[in-house]
């Protein structure tokens, strides 16, 4: 059986990159940044699902100093099971959602994702979504059309790959670039791995690109080499 690849520091520092240039429109000093964090909890993510609760307490504390973070929990399972939380303003809120569900097994359900991303972003403003996935089981054409309207809503799509499905690779690659936001590719196996990745995108959410270069000087790692990248850009 053929080995999935596995992203590396080198996937992670062009990840953080990429963020990094992605254009957060201003929030008014002080104000809460607002992060949808999506998951496919079908039976295979299972793993996956139990090591995000432990390690999701980080994107909170990295933006305590921006503003703080509000993160809603929203996720897909069994037969047509998509299901939204309420929003959480601290981790242990967030631990309590995620913790009272079980993986079950079923096809996946990006689309309502989208949907739903678009919606709420007409009730108060949503700044970037998060999705952690490892298949794609939908028509592309119509997961595209949503991708392309949380674009032009600037809410940018932060598709996390577990694994190496080429068919979820080019889909999860297009929502990326046509919602604005960034595809990586992640180690299943590294913890602070994801963790770095999460972290990443909650300080874009709560503070933009600014806070992400000063993110980096602090944090050192594959996040002070991006700043390093990108001396001199602004």
């Amino acid at each position: 059986m053929a080995k999935l690849p596995t992203s590396t520091e080198d996937d992670v520092t062009r990840f953080l990159k990429q963020v990094s240039e992605t254009t957060a429109p201003p929030r008014r000093h002080g104000s809460r940044g607002r992060l949808i964090f999506a998951l496919d909890a079908t039976a295979s993510r299972e793993p996956s699902w139990d090591r995000a609760c432990q390690i999701q307490g980080d994107m909170f504390t990295e933006t305590s100093l921006l503003g703080g973070l509000a993160v809603q929990l929203l996720y897909y399972r069994g037969y047509r099971q998509c299901r939204a939380s309420k929003w959480a303003i601290n981790p242990d809120e967030l631990l309590r959602f995620m913790t009272s569900v079980r993986c079950l097994g079923g096809a996946t359900q990006i689309e309502k994702i989208l949907k739903h991303a678009i919606k709420e972003n007409t009730k108060q403003e949503v700044n970037a979504l998060i999705f952690i996935g490892d298949a794609m089981e939908e028509n592309i054409d119509l997961l595209c059309h949503q991708a392309g309207e949380l674009g032009l809503l600037k809410v940018p799509v932060f598709a996390f790959h577990e694994g190496g499905d080429p068919v979820a690779e080019r889909a999860f690659r297009q929502i990326a670039r046509l919602s604005g936001g960034v595809y990586c590719r992640f180690d299943a196996n590294s913890a602070q791995q994801l963790r770095d990745l999460l972290a990443a995108v909650a300080v874009y959410a709560a503070g933009g690109r600014q806070a992400m270069l000063d993110y980096g000087q602090r944090k050192g790692g594959a996040a002070l080499r991006l700043t390093h990248q990108l001396s001199g850009k602004r």
